[in-house]
C-alpha cells in the first residue's frame, strides 16, 4: 500500500511558520521508511494550512493527492493519504474544521485514494518531554505555560494537564486566565523569577506579541526577573513524534 502524508497547520500571515513547516516536512520525510513507499520521496510529505491560505484546505488536499499519486491506478490495496493535524489542543479546528474539510476532499477525490486523519500532535504522550527540554536551560522559581486558548469545551483540560506535568500554571493568550493575571498571582505569592513557555509550534506574530507583552510586564513588575522560552520549533525530535503519529 502506498501512503503519503500531509502536515496540516493553522496557517499564518507571517512567513516564518510556513518556512518552519517546510523545514519540518523535510525532517519528517527523512525519517520515514522510504523502502516501504513506492512514491517519489519529494511527494511523500507535504504541508497545508487550515486558514490564511489562498485555497481552502479541501482543495489543498486534492492538489497534494494529485501531485503525490498522479494518475497511478490503485493496487489491490488502496493508496492512502494521511492527514496529520499539527495542533496542540483538541479545539474546534481539530475536532470539527479539519474533519469537515477532509470529508469534502474525499468526496471530490473518490475512493481510489483513502484519506485518513491521524491523531493531532498535542495528543502524543512524549510531547511533554519536548516541552521539558525547552524549560531545562532556564532556571526560574515559577513557570507559566502560555497557550492560545480555544472556545471548544474541554480543550483547556489538555493544557492544564501538561502545565501540571511541568510544574507550571496555565495561562491563555485569547482567554482567561491571562498572562498578566497569572503573573500578578505569582508576584503576590512572592515569586521573583518567572519564566514563560509559549505553547506554540513556531515563532511568529503571536510569539512576537507575547515578547512585547513581557516587556510591558517588566515595567509593571520591576523587581521580577522574567524569562521567555522558545516555542517547539522544527526539530528532529518533533519530526520523530510526527512520524510516530503517522502509524497510529
Amino acid at each position: 500500500m502506498s501512503s503519503t502524508y500531509l502536515l496540516v497547520s493553522h496557517g499564518s500571515r507571517d512567513r516564518r511558520p510556513e518556512i518552519a513547516m517546510q523545514q519540518l516536512a523535510k525532517l519528517v520525510c527523512n525519517k520515514l521508511p522510504k523502502t516501504h513507499n513506492a512514491l517519489n520521496s519529494e511527494h511523500l510529505v507535504g504541508i497545508a494550512a487550515l486558514e490564511m491560505s489562498p485555497q481552502p484546505l479541501h482543495e489543498q488536499i486534492q492538489e497534494f493527492a494529485k501531485s503525490a499519486f498522479g494518475d497511478c491506478k490503485p493496487s489491490q490495496n488502496q493508496n492512502r493519504l494521511k492527514i496529520v493535524p499539527l495542533f496542540l489542543v483538541p479545539g474546534v479546528h481539530v475536532m470539527t474544521d479539519i474533519p469537515a474539510e477532509v470529508a469534502l476532499a474525499q468526496q471530490a477525490i473518490g475512493q481510489d485514494i483513502m484519506i485518513e486523519v491521524q491523531p493531532y500532535l498535542g495528543s502524543h504522550p512524549n510531547l511533554e518531554k519536548l516541552l521539558a527540554k525547552q524549560t531545562a536551560a532556564i532556571k526560574a522559581e515559577a513557570w507559566i505555560l502560555l497557550a492560545h486558548g480555544s472556545r471548544r469545551p474541554g480543550s483547556k483540560e489538555t493544557v492544564e494537564a501538561i502545565a501540571a506535568s511541568l510544574s507550571a500554571v496555565a495561562a491563555y493568550w485569547a482567554g482567561p486566565p491571562s498572562l498578566e493575571s497569572r503573573v500578578t498571582e505569582l508576584v503576590a505569592a512572592g515569586y521573583k523569577e518567572i519564566a514563560i513557555l509559549p505553547y506554540f509550534l513556531f515563532t511568529g506574530g503571536i510569539t512576537d506579541a507575547i515578547a512585547a507583552s513581557i516587556e510591558e510586564l517588566k515595567l509593571q513588575f520591576s523587581a521580577v526577573n522574567f524569562q521567555l522560552a522558545q516555542p517547539l520549533g522544527a526539530s528532529a525530535e518533533l519530526a520523530e513524534l510526527i512520524c510516530d503519529l503517522t502509524d497510529r
